[in-house]
């Protein structure tokens, strides 16, 4: 990319409030550069040029640029093979998805190792509220740890409670992860987690559409989780209220066609409530990272059983256990007993009490029958 086309790029993701279809259009036809000096003289569509009045004059591209260099950053345009493409498809348009912003980005500013595109090809987005439980940090870094265990790169926004969470046990386990933010990547949002977005950038990658020093609003944040939900296979949300960021990601992920997964959480819980409204509107119930790559992963990879208690009576069968139930607490039995009791023939209950011998369960004692107490029961083979 040579400076003169790097200029334009970074000049018009500045010049309207992302995203901007009109813009977007205007450079597929002309390219950057024709299209950035046609804004800047204040020509093309109407309705372009109302989106971009107030700040066409303004060129501030060098100075942005100067911040990504000095933070060893890089811009991500549609003409890169590093660019998504396959990805950013899922946002079809405002109509297509009936959700406003429904559009790929421009361009995106990013810092870190990762390439973006291959990033992507298996991932998924772990989400939740600001205000989370132990018990949603603790889910949440069992899933980012299990999934970057099984190649998963983890994406989520950076911010406190369950993204937090999620980001750390990623790194933890030398994983990758993705942060998408809502402002600049020179300084993202919130300022608490700025050690963790240092690290995010020196071993991940941080993200976002907006240039460097552009502050996050609610709106934004609203925006920018389209972005999470189009850059992940499926979207987790671990705790949620009902009205909340991480239930707005679910509905983009919803509308793009991705899987949309819920942790439960206990019904008292405020923190559980949104997960449990997007069980019952129909998201996948997860409890195990295995079953989030279930629907992020090849064709064929799904999850384990899940391993059941077993007892030492689960194996036998239906007549060895007629036999023992028939035989009391406490005390023996003989033969005829144990056959009245067990309504048998006695010569039908010699082989059952073998068997239950062999296992450990009976033993006979002056001719008569009782069950052990206090043995570990032998497994058949």
């Amino acid at each position: 990319m040579t400076d003169e086309v790097r200029r334009a790029w970074a000049y018009l993701s500045r010049v309207a409030e992302p995203p901007c279809p009109g813009l977007t259009a205007l450079v597929a036809q002309q390219g950057p550069v024709e299209a950035a000096g046609m804004v800047k003289a204040g020509r093309g569509d109407s309705d372009l040029l109302s989106r971009v009045e107030a700040r066409r004059e303004f060129d501030c591209a060098a100075d942005d640029l100067d911040v990504l260099d000095r933070m060893g950053g890089r811009l991500i345009t549609p003409d890169d093979e590093e660019w998504p493409l396959l990805r950013f498809r899922a946002l079809r348009g405002d109509k297509e998805l009936k959700r406003r912003h429904a559009h790929p980005p421009l361009v995106l500013w990013a810092a870190g190792p990762v390439r973006l595109d291959e990033a992507t090809e298996r991932s998924a987005a772990i989400v939740g509220t600001r205000a989370a439980t132990a018990y949603g940090e603790h889910v949440a870094a069992e899933l980012a740890a299990g999934l970057v265990e099984r190649d998963v790169t983890v994406v989520s926004g950076g911010a406190y409670g369950i993204d937090g969470a999620a980001h750390r046990a990623a790194l933890a386990c030398e994983g990758t992860t993705i942060a998408i933010v809502a402002g600049g990547i020179d300084n993202p949002y919130p300022s608490g987690h700025s050690a963790l977005f240092h690290r995010i950038r020196q071993e991940g990658l941080l993200i976002s559409e907006y240039p460097p020093g552009t502050a996050p609003g609610r709106l934004r944040f609203l925006t920018r989780n389209r972005l999470v939900a189009a850059l992940s296979g499926a979207t987790v949300v671990v705790e949620a209220g009902i009205r909340s960021g991480a239930a707005n990601t679910a509905g983009w992920a919803k509308a793009q066609g991705r899987s949309v997964c819920a942790v439960p959480g206990p019904v008292t819980s405020a923190a559980s409530v949104g997960c449990h409204a997007l069980l019952r509107d129909g998201a996948h119930l997860v409890a195990r990272a295995e079953e989030v790559v279930e629907l992020v992963g090849r064709i064929g990879e799904l999850a384990p059983e899940e391993a059941h208690p077993t007892g030492p009576l689960d194996q036998l069968e239906p007549a060895e256990k007629q036999v023992y139930d028939a035989l009391p607490a406490r005390g023996t039995l003989t033969v005829d007993e144990i056959a009245m009791l067990a309504a048998m023939a006695p010569h039908q209950v010699l082989g059952p009490l073998t068997m239950l011998e062999f296992a450990g369960l009976v033993e006979s004692v002056d001719g008569c029958w009782r069950i052990v107490r206090g043995r570990r029961a032998v497994p058949r083979k």
